[in-house]
């Protein structure tokens, strides 16, 4: 059945602008005082649960996103109320050949879910989560992590793979992949979906599975929109620790920080391994720090532990302990661990957003570079990127993320990744002020020739940066898996209508 959503929109009035017609020649959208009297020129919006606004500062909220480096303001925005609302809007732009764009959170960064004079589909509104189930929650496409996440813990369950910002949208992070330090035991977030409803480019409302419309649900997850539009998830989880301990490794070598990861991806005790490179004094990446998280044992509901947790935990720490005696990190430097409640690692970043947000850092500049590099060259390309950068500011809050990946735990097509048994993820987290458009444009075009350097070596992009993308690009992105996503585009999305702003099938 179609989610209604937790929320309703009310129809617009005063500022907030409601159209109520398209006139298909002048290829505008009018208003009811606009329209006036019945006109047979025009084409009239179907009845919605929502409305469908086209005052300005909808038109300018969706024609910016997180990167605020492109900005192409959409026609109309659709603010959901009901599924039904989606399907019948499609429809509608389908027949009058305007494309269409999805939008949850707006975390993209470079204009992927923006339409030029098109609409805006925003699926927030579409945020219930549950009832969780024994190993599974079925979740609105707007839900954010954080709510998923707070809402499973109730029942001792969580979802196994997180990304490491929260407020992030389901529908959103899975029609990128999903990728977070756990994905080395459980693959990404698109590997861990039981099942999907989507409406597709033709206005269809369709469930599907790995069992059921499968060449749909291998289209839709890391399929960047182009096939149909997330209304909701069936979500895989798993038991949820109570608490974790942490673990933070200093190294001055880069080599052995990447094949220290490695070694941690494939085996040992820890479910969770990210790593960062850090900048010294004269501005060159020389330092190197492993971010490593054991988890304990599994949530109670009595607020005590069983004899068999505490046996649990005392061979969690023994496993730490060998894993940690063969390892090179930098002996002269004390290990710094930490025990953390569950749900506070996870929502680790929430404080330094909120100050970024108060100092007025998240509205810069978002130019940011995300690369797959394949493990047995990752040394040497990682050096090469980090000595282009070096002695440059990564900005307010910026970071420089490098962390390994499992191949063999990667299954969802779309979720290109280098053939390599541990692949490195490479991201570089800028933040620019926008009173400077020609270093955001230089960065744009740095990003674009260190996609080329890595391409070359048999590497990916990972598709939530600022990196210039061209159809022809995207075709060897894709690479053997091309022909099916083509065929799908054009068997759910016959007219092309859907996000146009990835440039994937479009000149």
């Amino acid at each position: 059945m179609a989610e209604q959503p937790e929320r309703t929109t009310e129809l617009g009035t005063g500022a907030a602008r409601a159209a109520v017609a398209f006139d298909p020649l002048a290829r505008v959208w009018l208003t009811e005082a606009e329209v006036g009297s019945s006109r047979p020129d025009l084409a009239y919006v179907p009845r919605l649960d929502g409305s469908l606004r086209v005052d300005l500062g909808s038109l300018a909220d969706d024609g910016d996103d997180f990167g605020h480096i492109v900005h192409h303001p959409p026609g109309s925005v659709l603010r959901t109320g009901s599924v039904d609302d989606i399907a019948a809007m499609i429809r509608f732009c389908d027949a009058h050949h305007i494309e269409v764009a999805a939008r949850g959170q707006g975390h993209a960064t470079f204009g992927q879910a923006q339409v030029a004079g098109g609409l805006v589909i925003e699926t927030e509104p579409l945020s219930r989560i549950g009832p969780v189930g024994e190993r599974e929650v079925t979740v609105g496409a707007g839900a954010v992590w954080s709510a998923v996440v707070k809402e499973t813990l109730r029942h001792g369950l969580t979802p196994p793979v997180f990304t490491d910002y929260l407020e992030l949208s389901v529908g959103g992070t899975l029609s990128v992949g999903g990728l977070g330090g756990q994905a080395r035991l459980f693959g990404a977030q698109v590997d861990n979906v039981i099942a999907l409803e989507v409406v597709t480019g033709a206005g269809e409302v369709v469930s599907c599975s790995p069992t059921r419309r499968p060449d749909l649900f291998r289209a839709v997850l890391a399929g960047l929109g182009q096939c149909a539009v997330i209304v909701s998830a069936t979500l895989r989880l798993i038991s949820a620790p109570a608490t974790v301990r942490r673990y933070q490794l200093s190294y001055s070598d880069l080599e052995t920080f990447l094949d220290d990861q490695r070694r941690l991806a494939e085996t040992g005790p820890f479910t969770y391994v990210e790593g960062t490179a850090e900048q010294d004094e004269n501005g060159a990446y020389t330092s190197f720090v492993i971010e490593a998280v054991a988890y304990g044992p599994p949530a109670g509901s009595t607020g005590t532990v069983p004899d068999e947790d505490v046996a649990e935990a005392e061979d969690v720490a023994e496993d730490v302990a060998e894993a940690l005696r063969g390892l090179g990190y930098d002996g002269s430097g004390p290990i710094v661990a930490e025990a953390l409640g569950y749900f506070d690692f996870l929502n680790r970043l929430a404080s330094g957003v909120a100050d970024l947000k108060n100092a007025g850092y998240w509205t810069w500049a978002h130019p940011w570079l995300n690369l797959v590099l394949p493990g047995d060259r990752a040394a040497e390309l990682a050096r090469t990127l980090l000595d282009g950068i070096a002695g440059q500011d990564v900005g307010p809050g910026g970071v420089v993320l490098l962390y390994p990946l499992v191949r063999r735990r990667l299954h969802t097509p779309l979720l290109r990744v280098p053939d390599d048994p541990v692949p490195s993820l490479m991201a570089v987290l800028w933040t620019l002020d926008p009173a400077d458009p020609a270093a955001i444009s230089a960065r744009t075009a740095a990003n674009r020739a260190a996609f080329e350097t890595v391409r070359a070596a048999g590497g990916t992009q990972y598709p939530v940066g600022a990196v210039p993308m061209t159809a022809a690009d995207w075709r060897g992105q894709y690479g053997k898996e091309w022909e099916e996503f083509a065929a799908a585009k054009r068997r759910y999305d016959p007219h092309g209508l859907l996000a146009p702003g990835q440039h994937i099938f479009t000149a």
